[in-house]
């Protein structure tokens, strides 16, 4: 039987449901990619069919699919390069990789998740930035939208509890201490029990499976922005301009920014730009150069340490005179990047413990911090 698949479903899909049918898929195949696809072709048109119905989306959750959907998965052993760059830091663990219902190997033998496998539990503060700069370097506005993901692979699915900062505190008031974590808003997983969490800011709760989010977390207002960008631009001809970009990472010396890119559009009147590139010791893989078909400046570092400053100078030539209309073609200035095992807010896991006396049961926990930038922009 096929997925009864609608015609507003095809036209229109709706970016959540999409979203929830690739976790699904991850939860059932440990991975999504080509090869996994491939492997796992009648088990994905299963859980599309129950999944969906006449296009309307009806059950969403890997527990509640359990029941309805018999194929086993066909783990695939290596995952496929997406032709990224990928720092392993930052990259989810192997063992993050795996389904986390019963599967059945190339030979088609199945496996038991419970034998075969350690009991672990992947833990991840993810943290997403929004930060805009004025072109003379100060924050206009910033905003983190952060959550705490987990996957879990422990059998009997025991309940767990969560510990989190003493001192966190939700809505900025004038009880609210100096140095305390402070959030604007949280919400938290259906599943969570919250009789805790207000004396000792602790969450109990039954994993369900799969890869399901904890709580959400949204801070506006002041914080430490991890990079800072200094840019300016001199006319030193009619046709000809010299932008400089200058960036300091302000985290600490023992960590580092990964994939970092910063892009600088330029105006359509562009005929060439030569970049060159000033380097503080211990950064690699840097390389700067003039997208002609984009116009605009891409300068890329593999690796961006903390307490260390970069500055990218570019020679600009124009088919005209620069005007002010064509001079606010340029920027804004557009950064992209990852910082592994460091998070802005300071939102911390004190501990992750199995709630029930279970002798013997002894879990393996993963906690992971990563911040990224979600749009990390700068006026010019």
């Amino acid at each position: 039987m096929f997925a009864n698949i609608g015609p507003a479903t095809l036209t229109n899909p709706p970016p959540q449901l999409l979203s929830k049918i690739a976790k699904v898929f991850k939860d059932y195949c440990g991975t999504l990619s080509e090869e996994s696809i491939r492997k796992n072709f009648i088990l994905l048109y299963e859980l599309l069919d129950e999944i969906l119905d006449y296009g309307y989306p009806q059950v969403t959750q890997t527990e509640n699919l359990k029941a309805f959907v018999y194929n086993e998965p066909i783990v695939v052993t290596s995952v496929a390069d997406t032709g990224k760059m990928i720092n392993p830091k930052t990259a989810s663990a192997t063992a993050v990789h795996k389904p986390v219902i019963g599967s059945v190997d190339s030979d088609g033998k199945k496996t038991s998740l419970s034998a075969n496998q350690k009991n672990e539990i992947f833990v991840d503060i993810l943290e997403r930035l929004s930060v805009m700069f004025s072109n003379n370097g100060y924050v206009l506005n910033s905003t983190i939208d952060g959550c705490i993901q987990m996957k879990s692979y422990l059998a009997g699915s025991p309940q767990l509890r969560l510990a989190l900062n003493e001192d966190l505190a939700i809505g900025r008031s004038a009880n609210t201490t100096y140095g305390s974590v402070t959030v604007d808003d949280i919400n938290f997983n259906d599943c969570v029990n919250l009789s805790e969490w207000e004396h000792g800011r602790t969450l109990s709760f039954y994993p369900p499976d799969g890869e399901f989010i904890v709580l959400n977390y949204r801070m506006t207002g002041e914080f430490k922005t991890p990079f800072r960008i200094f840019p300016s631009i001199e006319e030193v001809e009619p046709n000809k301009l010299e932008i400089s970009v200058h960036v300091r990472a302000e985290i600490p010396d023992n960590h580092f920014g990964a994939n970092v890119s910063i892009e600088v559009p330029l105006p359509q009147s562009t005929t060439v730009a030569t970049c060159s590139v000033v380097s503080s010791p211990g950064v690699n893989g840097v390389n700067a150069e003039y997208v002609s078909h984009e116009k605009k400046l891409l300068w890329t570092l593999k690796k961006f340490p903390g307490c260390t400053e970069q500055t990218m100078r570019a020679k600009v030539t124009l088919s005209g005179p620069c005007t002010s209309q064509i001079r606010r073609e340029i920027g804004p200035i557009n950064m992209n990047f990852e910082i592994p095992m460091y998070n802005v807010s300071s939102l911390q896991v004190r501990y992750l413990r199995i709630a029930e006396n279970m002798p013997g049961y002894a879990p393996y926990r993963w906690v992971r911090y990563v911040t990224q930038s979600s749009s990390y922009v700068c006026r010019l």
